[in-house]
C-alpha cells in the first residue's frame, strides 16, 4: 500500500515539476541491486525531486527533528523516511539503510547533513563512508540544480525556477587494506563523492553558459 502511494506522490510531484518548474533529468541510476545515492542539500524540495527522476522506490536518511506535525513522522516512515539522530553515530538509522541496500534497495542521503544556507556546497559528513564500509555498495552522485533559487531556508512559498537533477556514474571503493573500515576510509569517501557532486554542478553550469552564449550569438 505504501509502495502506491509513494508511486502515486512521485507522478504528482513529476507533473509539478514539468509544469511549474521545467523539471528535467540528466543522466540515469541503476534498474536494479542495492546502493546510495548521495545528493547535495539545500531546500526541502530536495527529496520529492530527486526522487521523481530515480525511477525506482528509494529511502531518505533525514534528520529525525524534520517533522513536528503530530502523525506527521509515522507516515513519513512509512512512506520511506529513516529518521537520523544528529551529534552521534545513529546505529539504529545506519542499520536500517544497511538491511535496506543489502535487500537492493535505495537509499538516498545527504553528506552534507542539512540544508544549505546560501545554496553552496558544504563540508560532507562521514557516515555515508560507514554505510560503504558495512555494504560495499556503490554511490551513485546527485547534483539538484535550482532548488535553492525555488525554496531557499527561511521561505514558505516556492519561486518558479528551473530544476534540473544530474545523476553521474556509480561510484565504487575498495575496502581492502587496513584502513578499509577506519574513519580514514570514511572520510575519504565522503570527500570523493562530494567532489564528484561539485564536478557535476561545474558541468551543469559551463553547459548553460555555453548555451547562453550561443543563444547571445544568434
Amino acid at each position: 500500500m505504501s509502495g502506491a502511494i509513494y508511486g502515486f506522490l512521485r507522478i504528482l510531484f513529476l507533473a509539478i515539476g514539468k509544469m511549474c518548474f521545467r523539471y528535467r533529468v540528466v543522466g540515469a541510476v541503476p534498474k536494479s541491486g542495492g546502493f546510495i545515492v548521495a545528493a547535495n542539500h539545500a531546500s526541502y524540495l530536495d527529496i520529492p525531486f530527486l526522487g521523481c527522476g530515480l525511477g525506482r522506490r528509494a529511502w531518505y536518511l533525514g534528520r529525525s527533528d524534520l517533522f513536528s506535525i503530530p502523525g506527521g513522522k509515522a507516515i513519513c516512515q512509512w512512506l520511506g523516511w529513516i529518521p537520523l539522530r544528529t551529534g552521534r553515530l545513529d546505529r539504529d538509522a545506519f542499520g536500517k539503510a544497511v538491511s535496506l541496500i543489502k535487500e537492493g534497495k535505495i537509499v538516498v542521503i545527504f553528506p552534507e547533513g542539512s540544508r544549505s544556507q546560501d545554496g553552496r556546497l558544504q563540508v560532507p559528513k562521514p557516515g555515508i563512508g560507514v554505510i560503504v564500509a558495512q555494504t560495499g555498495c556503490p554511490v551513485v552522485p546527485a547534483y539538484l540544480k535550482g532548488t535553492y533559487e525555488v525554496l531557499p531556508m527561511g521561505t514558505m512559498w516556492p519561486r518558479f525556477r528551473p530544476v534540473t537533477v544530474l545523476y553521474g556514474e556509480p561510484l565504487t571503493f575498495s575496502r581492502n587494506g587496513e584502513h578499509g573500515e577506519g574513519k580514514q576510509f570514511y572520510q575519504e569517501v565522503s570527500r570523493t563523492v562530494m567532489e564528484r557532486i561539485a564536478s557535476l554542478g561545474a558541468v551543469e553550469s559551463s553547459v548553460q553558459q555555453s548555451s547562453a552564449g550561443i543563444r547571445n550569438a544568434e
